[in-house]
């Protein structure tokens, strides 16, 4: 510790703040229901519910596979990136060896680069843990739309049940995924502090800003209201 100033100290507790209120934000705040990620659920569940009425369901499993793509991807992008970490952590000399050149003043000190590279793979980790539940509980979704009758409809107890139970493990999904996703942004801001304090602050404020308003004050936002 004697190798981290006051300031990277108040920096990174901005930092993990800074995350966390978007997290309060998103899913246990009063206005959690006004943003986008909250709005898509009642989608999730309309779309279940409309996959009662169709006799041909193919619309619904290439939604349900193109989810797991998108699902899969990120987690296969989140285990390259932890690769890239364990790269800075086994070359910090080379690391250090090439900052030295920049134009830039960078803090030269081994244990300091290596502490910031622990704390990237820690971030990179959950998200890969995130997006790796999320593709199994997406999984665990279409196997119980599987499991609803081509016969049945919406006046069908019994397949309205699966159906609701479905949207919720979609639902639980998307939330797994939200979480890992926006855990990659912060990890973007995390790399500022390779820059110094300040520039961390100034990262992680730009991504938090970023995040809240997409959630709230995007057009994509504006196109469900």
């Amino acid at each position: 510790m004697e190798y981290i100033s006051p300031y990277d100290l108040g920096a990174l507790v901005f930092f993990v703040s800074a995350w966390a209120f978007y997290n309060w934000l998103i899913y246990m705040s009063p206005w959690k229901k006004k943003s986008l990620t909250q709005m898509m659920d009642s989608y999730r569940h309309e779309w279940l519910r409309a996959m009662l009425s169709r006799q041909m369901r193919i619309a619904d499993t290439n939604i349900a596979s193109g989810l797991q793509q998108g699902t899969s991807f990120f987690a296969s992008t989140s285990l390259l990136a932890i690769g890239g970490a364990f790269a800075i952590l086994n070359s910090t000399e080379k690391v250090l060896e090439l900052a030295s050149k920049m134009p830039i003043q960078l803090n030269q000190n081994p244990v300091h680069w290596e502490t910031k590279a622990i704390g990237l793979l820690l971030i990179l980790a959950y998200s890969f843990f995130k997006f790796g539940w999320a593709y199994r509980l997406f999984n665990y979704a279409t196997i119980v739309m599987g499991s609803v009758p081509d016969t049945s409809g919406p006046e069908d107890a019994v397949a309205v049940e699966r159906a609701d139970r479905a949207a919720r493990l979609v639902t639980l999904a998307g939330r797994h995924f939200s979480r890992g996703q926006a855990s990659l942004f912060f990890s973007v801001g995390y790399l500022g502090w390779y820059g110094g304090p300040t520039v961390f602050v100034l990262a992680t404020l730009f991504i938090a800003i970023v995040l809240i308003r997409r959630q709230f004050f995007s057009k994509a936002r504006d196109a469900f209201l």
